[in-house]
């Protein structure tokens, strides 16, 4: 099948070399795009939609990196990738775009032909896949089996799933799979998320097979596989109860990780949890935040996520379980006012989203541990601009004295130790409201709550929030709220 390449390098001849090669040999392309900086690249990939795409890593700078890497996770391109440096971290960087080939220059002629007929081969999988997946029959057995129970499927055949911890590269190891000379392999069944490979019932070596695919795969692919085997004679078992049964224990990988080989002759049920914090935990956890204990926090998780055994519990439960200790932390940063700040709102979300979607439990539970460190910072700064701030230690010190009818500005000018013509001034720039604005509205909101929760006569009310006189109270109550006290208490109720 016919591919469409983008060729992206700064070298024009460098580029033309390239395209050259491409064209002399007999890989079928429909067209050959090509880009001199990164600009272009952008263009020609948006418009055209390449299949293959052939690109130097040293055009694409820091500040369009992320953007680049998440269309390329978006699109899921074949990437072949080049640079002139040899370094640890232009591998670093082609592992992180999952890319096909890493060619460091000068290039051979030998090395360039081989990448183009790896990405070639690839390509051809990836559209076999996606234009007839499930129409396929695969010698006597048609992806039916797998998904509709047919007792007429006589044969025992064992059963391994393959799956990557990235989907995109699914079409990939179905090339990889296919290619791998497996002995007495019957069937392979590319699926949107994993591959099904059937073995014949006189294989002996199975799962032998199957930890030397898994060292080759992660020498070429440098990306994490896990596998699991049925391996058991179960005659009386149809393909389709296998493949149910193979799959659930792919869920384990939440508790195992990846670049593990689970072998098992029956699946385990899970046990059950409860997914919520109890109040002593919840007390326990209170604490440990509030005293930045970072020891005590990290030992719990460990304790409770990182300790577990099987029977394990369902990792449904386990997620429900960690956004429980989510919500407790971020009641702390409602605290610290760290939610009004962009970047932990968007570590936060982050971090939920990890709690919520990522394969493995062991990371979650890192990534929340490394958040929390991140907020423990974020409120001890915050405190400290708290106290290096006189506008916002004056505002908390009315806060605190506004039931004081005698309170006045210099009281808290002399708190913060500023003049009181000066600290005015202040507060003005800052909050566009004077010191009496501040107090009355501090000392009103607080008796529309006494008015609300409370039965308290109003002169009573006048006197605990800091007024001389009721009437005068009434009045100035009036004029902002737009009605008496007492029509406030009576439409509330």
């Amino acid at each position: 099948m016919e591919g469409k390449w983008l060729i992206a390098d700064r070298d024009l001849n460098e580029r033309e070399g390239l395209k050259w090669l491409l064209k002399s040999s007999s890989i079928p392309v429909t067209t050959i795009l090509l880009a001199s900086n990164f600009q272009d690249f952008i263009g020609h990939f948006e418009k055209e939609s390449p299949d293959i795409i052939l690109l130097e890593l040293d055009m694409v700078n820091r500040e369009n990196w992320s953007s680049f890497r998440e269309l390329m996770q978006i699109y899921a391109p074949i990437v072949i990738v080049t640079s002139a440096e040899a370094t640890f971290e232009k591998a670093r960087l082609a592992i992180e775009l999952q890319a096909l080939e890493l060619m460091i220059k000068p290039f051979s002629a030998t090395k360039v032909k081989s990448a183009y007929q790896k990405a070639t081969k690839v390509l051809e999988k990836k559209q076999y896949l996606y234009a007839a997946p499930h129409s396929n029959t695969i010698k006597d057995l048609s992806y039916e089996a797998l998904f509709i129970s047919q007792p007429d499927v006589s044969d025992d055949y064992k059963m391994a799933i393959f799956k990557t911890e990235s989907i995109e590269k699914v079409s990939i190891l179905y090339s990889f799979l296919s290619d791998y000379p497996f002995k007495e392999s019957h069937a392979i069944f590319p699926l949107s998320d994993m591959v099904v490979l059937l073995f014949k019932e006189t294989c002996k070596n199975t799962k032998e097979q199957c930890q030397k695919a898994m060292r080759k795969w992660e020498e070429e692919f440098f990306e994490p596989l896990a596998i699991v085997i049925r391996n058991d004679k179960s005659p009386h078992i149809s393909l389709n109860e296998k493949f149910i049964e193979a799959r659930k224990m792919l869920e384990f990988t939440y508790y195992y990780g990846y670049q593990q080989i689970v072998e098992f002759e029956y699946t385990p049920d899970w046990v059950h949890i409860d997914p919520f914090l109890a109040p002593p935990e919840q007390r326990v956890w209170v604490d440990m935040l509030a005293n930045h204990d970072i020891e005590k926090i990290k030992k719990w998780l460990y304790d409770e996520f990182l300790q577990l055994v099987n029977p394990y519990p369902d990792p449904g439960l386990v997620r429900i379980r960690l956004t429980s200790i989510l919500a407790q932390i971020r009641r702390f940063m409602k605290t610290h006012n760290l939610d009004e700040q962009q970047i932990y709102e968007r570590e936060y979300r982050y971090i939920f989203h990890s709690i919520l979607y990522d394969s493995v439990l062991y990371r979650s539970v890192q990534n929340l541990i490394l958040f929390i460190q991140k907020i423990f910072l974020g409120a001890d700064s915050s405190q400290l601009m708290f106290t290096q701030d006189p506008i916002e230690r004056g505002i908390s010190y009315i806060e605190s004295n506004f039931s004081n009818c005698e309170l006045r500005l210099e009281d808290v000018a002399k708190h913060v130790d500023r003049n009181p013509s000066y600290f005015s001034h202040l507060l003005i720039s800052k909050t566009s409201r004077s010191f009496t604005d501040i107090l009355t509205d501090i000392r009103l909101k607080e008796a529309k709550r006494i008015l609300t929760e409370t039965s308290k006569p109003v002169k009573e009310i006048a006197r605990l929030v800091g007024f001389y006189h009721p009437n005068y109270f009434s009045r100035i109550f009036k004029e902002v709220v737009g009605v008496s006290p007492r029509e406030y208490r009576r439409d509330k109720r």
